[in-house]
């Protein structure tokens, strides 16, 4: 196998070449590039399919959602077509509904041999491609397509890169999806060579070939081991357990997960997965033990171990939405970002009134450069938060984003004359302002808060932080006042406020807040803030010392 190494070497250089934009350009049809540019007419036509076949299907997704997933998967089958010329066939998209029934191409020469093409938009060292076990099963290669810019409506050219392929005998699944990086691909320029090769041997069998390869690049597969059902049961290490081994089947089930689900109360999530074991071997058919022994696994960062385990409680419950969603989250740590997406997907199509999954494929979206989608599932999400049971509704809070700010910031933007007079959403988004840098913006919509509620003690304390930032220390000072003057045992306000004294060289009311402050941490048995405060009056009153003395 050293074409394999060779290919592998040559991936390595076109990596490192694709940093830096050096890259093969050739226009002529069927000779290898590794960047196609497709621009003018030809993406006109392509746009033109796509919003046809948009709306043909707009009754089983948004018209939107079609259309890019099309752009997207054309876009890359125009490289392919483009590089194998004559060397390849189309499969007719009016067939089938999603295009292809998972094959794009097959050779000319042998319909039996078909090629996937996939396509994602993202930069090299994050993107990630995946192939599910029935694209596996009816292609021979699967080629990976990398797109530089942001795939929309109105984008006038694109930059394609070919940034490898794989063999799927070279992939051990059976079941699930695999995700891979581009590291992981064998380089494009080898693509027709090893179609020609398996073309024209005269013994092609998928099963023989050599498949080692799989587990010697750490590809991540997502397929679910089955172990065979135990009949027997197996005296567990557990003391607790092993008390009870004189029930039922049944009841011995119950004792398994009941221990497991007390261990991850308690963090201890290695032997919370070793009680889901036995109970599994118990009861191997129950959806929920599956979903809580991927939670353990999960918060212990095994993301590759958790993925089957929902997706096995998926198999046994397809309605199973919040394994959808742990996936999701699973794939998205992965980096298998439109895994995640479509996890999200489906759990949206099974329950579309959970705000949770709304914000989950909001911040993937955001993430891969998506942000029209991602203020669509945002504003979604904000609809629909105020009745959605899995939030926290008593506090009235829209739920933050892992991160992406400014997908929700926009959509909040939007939502602002519906909720004019809805204080929380506009501290709310204060406080994503501020996080973003905009201290302005933040103090507006903390003033509009306290306008609509003027005994909010929180909304006058941010604002005094913001103003803090700005350097308006004065304003900061009356700000935390008034939030004393609400709530006098905030020890926040107390020691926020020490700062901006200090600040103005008035060292004496400083020293007095950071009293108060460490008061009141002592009370509430906040031992860290008592000591920083502390700390504080020292130095301070050390200063006071000194000052005297110069004096």
């Amino acid at each position: 196998m050293d074409w394999i190494n060779v290919l592998r070497s040559l991936q390595s250089d076109f990596i490192k070449r694709l940093t830096s934009g050096c890259l093969l350009h050739c226009e002529i049809e069927g000779q290898y590039s590794e960047l196609t540019i497709i621009s003018g007419e030809r993406l006109r036509v392509l746009r033109e399919f796509c919003w046809q076949m948009a709306e043909k299907y707009k009754r089983v997704l948004p018209v939107r959602d079609v259309f890019l997933n099309y752009l997207k998967g054309k876009l890359g089958e125009e490289v392919v077509k483009e590089r194998l010329a004559d060397f390849i066939t189309e499969v007719d998209y009016e067939k089938r509904f999603g295009g292809d029934g998972k094959i794009d191409f097959t050779l000319t020469a042998d319909s039996s041999i078909g090629v996937e093409v996939k396509s994602r938009c993202g930069n090299i060292d994050r993107v990630r491609w995946s192939i599910s076990s029935e694209e596996v099963e009816k292609n021979a290669v699967v080629v990976c397509i990398l797109i530089q810019e942001e795939v929309n409506e109105a984008q006038p050219e694109y930059h394609l890169f070919l940034a490898g392929f794989l063999p799927t005998q070279m992939i051990k699944l059976k079941t699930g999806r695999i995700s891979f990086g581009i590291e992981q691909l064998l380089y494009g320029g080898g693509l027709r060579c090893y179609l020609e090769q398996l073309q024209s041997s005269i013994n092609y069998n998928p099963a023989q070939e050599n498949n080692l390869i799989i587990d010697k690049y750490k590809i991540r597969s997502e397929s679910v081991s089955k172990s065979p059902i135990k009949h027997f049961i197996k005296p567990s290490s557990s003391p607790i357990a092993n008390k009870h081994l004189h029930y039922q089947g049944e009841d011995l089930n119950g004792i398994y997960v009941k221990l497991g689900d007390e261990c991850c109360e308690k963090g201890q999530y290695e032997a919370a997965i070793t009680h889901y074991n036995e109970a599994l071997q118990l009861n191997p058919n129950c959806a929920e033990t599956y979903y809580k022994r991927g939670l353990a696994r999960y918060q212990l960062g095994d993301y590759e171990g958790a993925i089957p385990d929902y997706t096995q409680a998926i198999v046994i419950n397809p309605n199973y939405v919040k394994a959808y969603n742990q996936s999701g989250l699973a794939r998205y740590q992965l980096g298998d970002y439109e895994g995640a997406i479509a996890d999200y997907t489906q759990a949206i199509r099974i329950n579309p009134n959970n705000a949770k999954v709304y914000i989950n494929r909001a911040d993937v979206r955001y993430f891969i450069g998506d942000r029209q989608g991602a203020i669509e599932d945002y504003t979604q999400a904000r609809r629909i938060y105020p009745h959605d049971d899995s939030t926290n509704s008593q506090n009235h809070n829209f739920p933050a984003p892992i991160g992406n700010y400014q997908g929700a910031v926009e959509v909040l933007y939007q939502e602002t004359e519906i909720l004019c007079n809805d204080g929380d959403a506009y501290k709310k988004r204060a406080n994503l302002r501020a996080d973003l840098g905009d201290y302005e913006g933040a103090i507006a919509d903390y003033t509009q808060a306290i306008n609509i509620n003027s005994n909010d003690a929180d909304a006058y304390f941010n604002r005094g932080n913001t103003r803090y930032e700005l350097g308006d220390d004065e304003g900061a000072i009356a700000d935390y006042t008034q939030a004393i003057n609400i709530n006098s045992k905030d020890a926040d306000a107390y020691f926020n406020r020490g700062n901006a004294f200090y600040n103005l060289g008035n060292k004496q009311a400083a020293i007095e807040n950071f009293r108060q402050a460490a008061e009141i941490y002592r009370r509430e048995g906040n031992l860290a803030g008592q000591k920083k405060a502390r700390e504080i009056i020292l130095e301070l009153e050390i200063e006071e010392s000194l000052d005297v003395l110069k004096f």
